[in-house]
């Protein structure tokens, strides 16, 4: 060992220091050097061999290395710890103007419920809400659908292991609404329904629904029929055609299941219509008495109206949508073009 070699040493080390260019990369060179097996420690150790007369002016100078290192170290260490992480730093130009990436557009059904609202609201009715999980007495049994009925049947309700169930119409909203209130009431209540059907191009398992209550006193089936008749022809277009056919539902009586022409085919029959030229959209009627006293309502003073309409099938109807399923495959090419 000799002076030479350890200024050498000295600058060699300092320029490592001042390349590290991150905190790991500096502690390495820390360790190298000053580490219990780095560099510096083992030329002390060699100080035993120098020559006595050159031994004072080596140690000396190994000292002034160490120092040297640690404080250029040190200062290397703040600069690094005061830097800019790479996450902060910016890496784009912030003069350029920003990527347009368009504004997003409203769901079909979003679309359809919040125009059936308005469409309704105009006619006087309100909204009404209820949860999507329901008790059987809330979606049965005060609905008029007696034990034993295929609609409580596990093929074609999601029961919950309380007893419970997913709703399978929003009529229990109906059922809540008048156990709240006195007549007259005016109200419609959109939202999801769930039933165990099979999908395929007019069935999900999941739909939409809104429902509609119209009491008041001789509330008749004219108004049932002049009412969704206006909201055909203000949703759908003034072409559209309605008709009405004799049905049973348990909470209606008389009932009827309400049909909109097909705009797919204009009537002429296809795939989406089963070639009859019009798709069912609602079914309604006269509120079964049964319903009334269930909630409480004088039937003798009382009468009402009931409909519920499939939110999807409309959606087919007015969009020229050919299978539901589209509808909630989330692909965003397809429902960006309504």
């Amino acid at each position: 060992m000799n002076i030479k070699n350890i200024t050498e040493i000295q600058d060699q080390a300092l320029q490592e220091v001042e390349a590290a260019s991150d905190a790991d990369a500096l502690e390495a060179v820390r360790i190298r050097y000053l580490g219990r097996k780095g560099l510096l420690p083992d030329l002390m150790k060699q100080l035993k061999d120098v020559e006595p007369a050159q031994r004072p002016e080596a140690g000396k100078r190994l000292n002034e290395l160490k120092n040297a290192f640690q404080e250029r170290f040190e200062a290397r260490k703040t600069e690094l710890e005061k830097a800019p992480s790479p996450a902060d730093k910016t890496t784009f130009d912030v003069t350029l103007p920003g990527s347009w990436r368009g504004l997003g557009k409203k769901h079909p059904i979003t679309q359809l419920m919040e125009r059936a609202i308005e469409i309704f609201h105009s006619l006087g009715f309100t909204v009404a809400d209820g949860p999507d999980i329901e008790t059987a007495f809330h979606n049965f049994d005060a609905l008029n659908h007696p034990p034993g009925h295929p609609a409580r049947d596990e093929t074609d309700t999601f029961y919950l292991s309380d007893g419970d169930l997913l709703r399978t119409h929003t009529s229990p909203v109906q059922v809540r609404y008048m156990l709240a209130h006195k007549p007259p009431v005016r109200i419609i209540a959109p939202g999801r329904c769930y039933r165990r059907d099979t999908p395929d191009a007019t069935h999900s398992a999941n739909f939409h629904q809104i429902e509609g209550l119209y009491v008041d006193r001789q509330v008749s089936l004219a108004d049932l029929k002049g009412d969704l008749t206006h909201f055909a022809h203000e949703a759908m277009g003034p072409k559209t055609k309605v008709r009405f056919r004799p049905h049973f539902f348990p909470f209606t009586e008389p009932s009827v299941e309400v049909d909109f022409s097909c705009h797919v085919c204009a009537g002429d029959g296809c795939r989406v219509c089963k070639q009859s030229g019009w798709i069912e959209i609602a079914g309604a009627g006269i509120v079964d008495p049964n319903v009334f006293e269930a909630v409480g309502y004088d039937t003798r003073e009382v009468t009402g109206y009931a409909f519920g309409m499939g939110l999807e099938r409309m959606a087919m109807v007015l969009f020229g949508i050919t299978d539901i399923r589209h509808l909630y495959e989330n692909d965003l090419r397809y429902l960006g073009q309504f």
